[in-house]
């Protein structure tokens, strides 16, 4: 992850490259249930930080001036509503997860209710994907890339950038040419558990 970039503007075709590759996600039922907001140059990229920052936050972060200076921010939001109405439909009515599905319940319109009884959320995993995609297609391009995850001011963002209702924030990835800056991790003191402890062969 770089969270310190240059603030140069990424090369010609960059941008499109890294969100062809998230095209390729894979997704439960082909739902297709996630979209992101392009917000290009300082003055778009503006309203993110307005949104998810605060002026306290600014002023104590060692990571702020590097991580503003990135040219393009990726906003990552989930539709789980789309994954009720996918689930509904006659090849996966059986899984009970449609919006008339007993395991599901009602339909809240506004916020996609129902949606807290799915074993697992699929509109994450799927947004998951595409933004690790996103990540590995930006190496391929040769800038620099971090994921920021979800603290505050979803509702912010949601109103800033004309999201429709019943969508989720997930996460911004913001990319460039690194540059500046990048003040170390105190997570980067954190051992990985050996190979041993996380793969479990026949049984846990």
């Amino acid at each position: 992850m770089v969270r310190s970039f240059s603030g140069q503007p990424p090369k010609p075709g960059a941008v499109e490259a890294v969100l062809a590759a998230a095209r390729r996600a894979p997704g439960a039922g082909n739902t297709d249930g996630w979209d992101v907001v392009v917000l290009e140059g300082a003055e778009q990229t503006a309203a993110f930080w307005e949104a998810t920052t605060t002026a306290e936050w600014r002023g104590r972060s060692r990571r702020w001036p590097g991580l503003s200076r990135a040219p393009v921010v990726l906003c990552v939001f989930a539709d789980p509503g789309a994954y009720l109405d996918r689930y509904g439909e006659p090849d996966k009515a059986e899984s009970g997860l449609g919006p008339r599905g007993e395991a599901v319940g009602p339909r809240d319109e506004a916020t996609g209710g129902g949606a807290e009884t799915w074993p697992v959320p699929f509109w994450f995993v799927d947004s998951g994907f595409a933004v690790l995609l996103m990540l590995l297609a930006v190496v391929e391009t040769g800038m620099g890339a971090c994921f920021l995850g979800n603290f505050r001011g979803e509702a912010e963002l949601i109103g800033a950038l004309g999201v429709p209702a019943g969508r989720v924030y997930i996460g911004a990835v913001l990319l460039g040419e690194p540059g500046g800056e990048d003040p170390a991790s105190a997570s980067l003191s954190r051992s990985r558990r050996e190979d041993s402890e996380v793969f479990h062969r026949g049984r846990w």
